[in-house]
């Protein structure tokens, strides 16, 4: 069976193996691993010489079509990495994805000042329901769960990521510019209550339809 071509040149079977690793990868592949993965795969072992080839074939294809990618050494493996000439582009259109809007912010000024905290009390907070907001900064990774709460229910804990110290430019949280308006009404008693009641609630409905 022929091989697909590329500019003329006839792409092997490791080539292709290896630039559709690479292409997945969320962590730069060592030799080691990609040789693994291909025996685990296909029975055979491919050598550290035959994978370095088929990297420098696959770099010659992507020069030789103008490919605005290369395969580069990094952090002790490989991985796909655009050229240098596309940075500003790709820096500019990284910053407008991230931008967020003023829901996105206030979700996660709450998370950040209260955190660890859960849904029922975001919700409360803002007065509005936080799905998409929690799904959003959770896309950008700007928050994780932490855990589960020990209240009634058992709810997931949101917080912070160190992507959201680095996207604020922010050494640790201490950092974090005091919002006494914002922790006086995350504190009152009033909000304290209104979160236990909320939970209650919850747990009533978990309750009701496990019945």
């Amino acid at each position: 069976m022929s091989q697909p071509e590329r500019n003329g040149t006839a792409a092997t079977p490791l080539m292709q193996g290896i630039e559709a690793l690479l292409f997945v990868a969320d962590a730069p592949l060592s030799d080691e691993e990609l040789a693994t993965l291909w025996e685990r795969a296909y029975g055979t072992r491919p050598s550290r010489e035959e994978i370095t080839g088929a990297i420098e074939a696959l770099n010659r294809v992507y020069e030789e079509t103008g490919r605005v990618f290369r395969i580069h050494r990094w952090g002790g493996g490989y991985r796909l990495a655009t050229v240098a000439f596309v940075s500003p582009l790709l820096q500019y259109y990284k910053q407008q994805e991230t931008k967020l809007s003023q829901t996105l912010l206030e979700t996660l000024a709450i998370i950040a000042y209260r955190q660890p905290i859960t849904k029922p009390e975001i919700d409360h907070i803002r007065g509005v329901n936080s799905d998409y907001a929690l799904r959003r900064l959770q896309e950008l990774e700007l928050i994780e769960v932490k855990g589960r709460s020990d209240t009634i229910g058992r709810p997931l804990l949101y917080g912070t990521t160190p992507r959201f110290l680095e996207h604020f430019g922010l050494n640790s949280l201490d950092d974090l510019p005091e919002l006494p308006e914002l922790q006086q009404l995350l504190e009152s008693p009033e909000i304290q209550h209104e979160h236990l009641r909320l939970l209650y609630s919850l747990d009533s409905e978990q309750n009701e339809a496990s019945e």
